[in-house]
């Protein structure tokens, strides 16, 4: 178990009992639905150089859909007309429509929309990535979006900042519960109950679900602001998915493989994504001119080895961890299980391509490599929850008991906080950093998953800086620590004093997006905070500001913090 697991199945320290922040008796009206045929709005994604994918949906399959492309807002240089074939595969009279649009120029913006008779498309703006010279260059990363966890109001902060080159999802776009399960407690009162209201497990019932989400009028208008760049982590498809199953997936469910890929059809269909082949093994590298290389990586279904848990601790959560044979258990499972150099997250081929995307960004001068990843790539012991909790806290959580109790007790240890992330891989991400070592590739990751906003220092086994590492807090999903009423416990300084050197900054309640800012000598991260998610009306802070400065020498430079 982990705090995460914790928290899917519903329990954690207020789920599983402790007293809960008093929920609001206030109703909501319905958003109103977009008239005529485009109602899921329109999309572009993955760009390059010349290139990049536009999408839409239309509710009347029987005519024929066209797609223009313009250099003006205005549509008076139309550079391209064409028809767009559907799809052929909709869901609730809704029929995705997806197209690449080719022999464009770099660096430049773009303006779509598509026409369907007499009805037109909301107008969508695309980027293509820059060539050669590059003096800036912004990103807005997101990741967790629970629909019905509430508003969607960091997607529209950033539309409305207007100010991105480029838009990062790093997973968990959509989520695979149904009605009564994760995050779903306010649903009815936000009128945002999941469609359909079962677990999805078939190509229709992944569909439907995209097909709600892109209805929402503030993911709409982010998705209509720029060109986007998506990578899955696990809920397209369960939870804790790993290569050959998934924690969220039993015998009862079918095969694995055939929802796997169902889930992936819905996805390319459904979001403006170039086909992968094979579908479940969508990672790459893009140019951002001279500046950088962008890489985005697949750690859940192509190679991850499955999951280690922390009840497969060789030690039961009431031992003495002061009794040096527990403690040498616990080392030894650590080492030989967690540590076992077999295990893998992103496998030996696609290691041997971030190998060698790393490298010719070095040789080619680019002083900037941001990989785009899923699960935190940063070492994060958990911090000991039975010494660094007040007596009263502790004294509720034995009261209790359960698996809460049992995990405080085992967080003794000095276990990793999320097995699920690169702690469960540690061999991997010693072959990773050890490569970019070689390569003198330091790089920045921006990691989706956790629900939080992390700073991170990565290093290697001997204290060598490989880079920073900057984890996104969610949209919408809820943190581990949401469900606690613990007045005066700060749980993320906990784990910044247990991870001194590691974790730089953390933060567990905010909500948000990061906005990333390259320029050849500097990157600069900030956390972008919406004031909440309980309604659509909300305003926006940064939480805080963030430095790193070009290496020295080779040497990777510390992120500072500016405000």
């Amino acid at each position: 178990m982990s705090l995460a697991d914790i928290t899917r199945r519903g329990a954690l320290m207020g789920a599983a009992g402790l007293s809960l922040a008093a929920c609001g008796q206030r109703h909501y009206d319905p958003i109103p639905e977009a008239e005529g045929p485009f109602k899921h709005g329109v999309a572009s994604g993955d760009p390059d150089q010349t290139s990049f994918v536009v999408w839409t949906a239309v509710t009347a399959p029987a005519q024929s859909v066209i797609l223009e492309v313009a250099e003006d807002l205005n549509f008076n240089e139309i550079i391209l007309t064409e028809p767009v074939e559907g799809l052929g595969r909709g869901v609730d009279n809704a029929f995705p429509h997806k197209t690449l649009v080719t022999g464009l120029q770099p660096g430049l913006t773009y303006f779509y929309r598509f026409k369907m008779g007499d009805a037109i498309s909301p107008i969508g703006q695309a980027k293509t990535l820059p060539q050669g010279r590059v003096d800036q260059f912004q990103i807005h990363a997101f990741s967790c979006a629970n629909y019905p966890a509430g508003f969607f109001n960091a997607y529209r902060a950033s539309a409305d900042a207007g100010d991105a080159d480029l838009v990062l999802h790093l997973g968990d776009y959509l989520y695979e519960y149904g009605m009564g399960s994760y995050a779903t407690d306010n649903a009815e009162r936000y009128h945002r109950v999941p469609d359909p209201t079962h677990e999805l497990l078939v190509y229709e019932d992944y569909a439907r679900r995209h097909a709600q989400y892109s209805k929402d009028p503030d993911l709409q208008a982010a998705k209509a602001a720029t060109s986007w760049i998506l990578i899955w982590d696990d809920h397209e498809t369960a939870n804790n998915a790993f290569a050959h199953g998934a924690e969220n997936h039993n015998e009862g469910e079918g095969e694995w493989e055939v929802r796997r890929d169902q889930a992936l059809r819905a996805y390319q269909d459904w979001l403006p994504v170039r086909e992968a082949d094979p579908a479940y093994a969508r990672y790459g590298a893009v140019q951002i001119g001279d500046l950088a290389t962008l890489i985005y990586l697949e750690t859940r279904l192509a190679a991850r080895s499955e999951e280690i848990r922390m009840e497969d601790i060789p030690v039961s959560p009431d031992t003495d961890p002061n009794d040096p044979e527990a403690r040498a258990l616990v080392d030894n499972w650590l080492t030989q299980v967690v540590g076992d150099p077999s295990r893998e997250i992103l496998g030996q081929a696609q290691l041997d391509y971030v190998g060698q995307a790393l490298r010719t960004s070095v040789e080619a001068g680019q002083p900037w490599r941001i990989f785009a990843n899923q699960v935190l790539m940063g070492s994060i012991t958990c911090p000991n929850y039975i010494t660094q909790t007040p007596a009263w806290l502790k004294f509720v959580l034995s009261r209790k008991g359960g698996m809460v109790w049992d995990f405080a007790r085992l967080t003794q240890f000095d276990v990793p906080m999320m097995l699920d992330a690169w702690d469960g891989f540690p061999a991997e991400r010693a072959r990773l950093f050890a490569m970019a070592k070689e390569a003198g590739a330091d790089f920045i990751t921006l990691t989706g998953d956790t629900h939080n906003f992390w700073a991170l220092d990565l290093k290697d086994q001997d204290g060598w800086r490989v880079g920073s590492e900057f984890g996104v807090t969610s949209v919408t999903s809820p943190s581990d620590f949401e469900f606690v009423t613990a007045p005066g416990v700060d749980f993320a300084q906990m784990a910044i004093d247990a991870n001194e050197g590691r974790v730089v900054h953390n933060n567990v309640y905010a909500k948000g997006f990061i906005r990333l800012t390259l320029t050849p000598e500097a990157a600069d991260v900030e956390m972008v905070e919406v004031s909440r998610i309980d309604q659509r009306d909300f305003t926006v802070k940064t939480e805080s500001r963030w430095r790193v400065n070009r290496a020295i020498d080779g040497v990777a430079q510390p992120a500072v913090r500016m405000g």
